[in-house]
């Protein structure tokens, strides 16, 4: 039973460390669009001010900053891996992530060099070798840099308290950290030349039978994220499809690129916009994101009795502004999961089919969020070669569908959505507002906690005890949701300030 746990705790955890890396690319891709955008001649001969010099080198810088985390990502990936997953020592988890990558790299580099397969400058793509942190080395991605994050992970998690003889006393403790990664990444990546070509088939082998379902891949990866989301393990795919050949292969300026994400950044920087690419980007969640659910939300307000409307109207509003804006759904979908199952996986259909409708009508438009700025910067920003009115278009029909599917449901099957019932004084009807002490106590106190962290909506904790953890008493504390996954692991859905109710309850706890 505990291996099952740990196993599950272990996924969870993972998939909230990709969160880091990847809210930096999204911000750094903003960067770069904004910058690419305003600082072409062709957006310049329409807004005649964008000629003045000044201006223009401003916006080539921005465009140049926001490059940089795409030729980056899998040193950010062998770093933040530990740095999420320890649960003490941080700085030191990060530091070795980079020392393991820069090691497993000399490392494939002596064997390459021992036996005589380094390939010549000319030779390195065909040979599948590239340039990594200035070394030559076998390219393994993004995919290398979480294996070895992992690896990292496992030996700091080992060795961060070890005690040495006092002579050695000095290297002990999270010292020896970075000491034993540089030692055991070096030796297990004298194995990458043997084992790579395995992972690199695997991967392609994905790739290749989500290229074979057509039109039909990007509605099996839109689904497929949607359907994962409750549980958190939807992280696992999308980096998948980012950043991996699973997304597709593509050779941009001589230079073989992995993953849609990687390939639209590459492409995007070189004025390049290809829908075979965005197929699986942000194009695809905006008929769901920006027209979808906010007519879930309508369906709401109007089948909530007239004198809870004004009541509930907090709790829908911070769920457009969180969706529409920021692409966050669960503090919409959270709202409905629960109360008909049946309704979500409706959604995760049309979330689904947005991407497979984006696919047929080759929209272009890239990014990681699906909201309304990707849709600026990225669409109409970009001029009508990505198609951005068509997502207007679709949008209106999956408008008024998902209002006449939810408001029916909610009538039809009497559903208990917000304002259905009547609402007293303590109920939570709002975001924003959170009592973490007595959520604290909701989750049976602090001596029931182990471990409290957070991904970028929900808590994610193990506990000692599951029977003393009160639902519904956290949600009136002002939760969205609570998922037990098991005897052990727990989330608690709380929305885009969840940061902040973890900090207050981390300061609790150290009471």
């Amino acid at each position: 039973m505990n291996k099952k746990v740990s196993f599950w705790e272990f996924f969870q955890g993972l998939g909230k460390t990709f969160m880091l890396p990847v809210s930096l690319l999204a911000a750094c891709g903003i960067m770069l669009g904004i910058g690419s955008s305003f600082a072409s001649s062709v957006t310049a001969e329409i807004l005649p001010f964008l000629k003045n010099p000044i201006l223009k080198i401003f916006f080539e810088f921005m465009a140049t900053i926001g490059s940089f985390a795409f030729s980056n990502l899998p040193v950010m990936f062998a770093m933040a891996i530990p740095l999420g997953l320890a649960r003490q020592d941080k700085g030191v988890a990060a530091f070795s992530g980079y020392v393991g990558f820069a090691m497993s790299n000399l490392s494939v580099n002596f064997f390459l060099k021992a036996t005589g397969t380094l390939a010549t400058p000319e030779n390195m793509k065909a040979a599948g070798q590239s340039m990594v942190l200035g070394i030559q080395s076998i390219d393994v991605g993004v995919l290398g840099g979480v294996l070895i994050g992992i690896i990292v992970y496992k030996i700091h998690d080992r060795y961060c308290e070890i005690k040495l003889p006092d002579a050695l006393a000095f290297f002990g403790g999270a010292r020896f950290v970075p000491i034993a990664t540089a030692v055991i990444v070096g030796v297990i990546s004298l194995l990458i030349p043997f084992i790579w070509p395995f992972f690199n088939n695997m991967i392609m082998g994905v790739g290749k039978m989500i290229g074979k379902a057509g039109a039909f891949g990007p509605f099996l990866f839109g689904a497929g994220e949607g359907l994962l989301r409750p549980f958190g393990l939807h992280h696992i795919l999308v980096a998948m499809i980012r950043f991996t050949p699973a997304g597709g292969e593509a050779v941009v300026n001589g230079e073989v690129v992995s993953g849609a994400l990687t390939i639209f950044y590459k492409q995007f920087a070189d004025g390049i916009l290809d829908p075979n690419v965005t197929k699986f980007l942000s194009q695809g969640k905006m008929p769901s994101y920006m027209f979808g659910l906010p007519a879930i939300a309508l369906a709401i307000y109007n089948t909530a009795r007239p004198e809870n409307r004004k009541k509930i109207k907090g709790l829908l509003a911070s769920g457009l502004v969180a969706c529409v804006i920021g692409g966050i759904t669960e503090p919409l979908e959270f709202i409905f999961l629960f109360l008909s199952p049946v309704l979500y996986v409706f959604h995760c259909i049309m979330v689904g089919l947005g991407f497979m409708m984006m696919g047929i009508l080759k929209v272009a438009i890239g990014n990681t969020d699906g909201n309304l700025i990707d849709f600026i910067v990225f669409g109409v920003l970009q001029g009508t070669r990505t198609k951005w009115y068509l997502v207007l278009l679709v949008g209106a029909v999956w408008f008024v569908v998902y209002y006449t599917v939810f408001k029916y449901a909610i009538l039809k099957f009497n559903l208990k959505t917000p304002g259905r019932e009547a609402i007293t004084e303590g109920d939570n009807v709002k975001l924003g507002g959170y009592d973490e002490e007595r959520m604290l106590k909701a989750l049976g106190g602090k001596d029931n906690i182990v471990s409290l962290d957070n991904c970028i909506t929900r808590l994610r904790m193990v506990v000692k005890d599951m029977s003393v953890v009160d639902s519904d008493e956290i949600k009136a504390t002002g939760a969205i949701a609570v998922v037990k996954l098991d005897d052990t692991n727990l989330q608690v859905v709380i929305g885009p300030q969840v940061h902040v109710v973890k900090n207050k309850l981390e300061k609790l706890m150290k009471k």
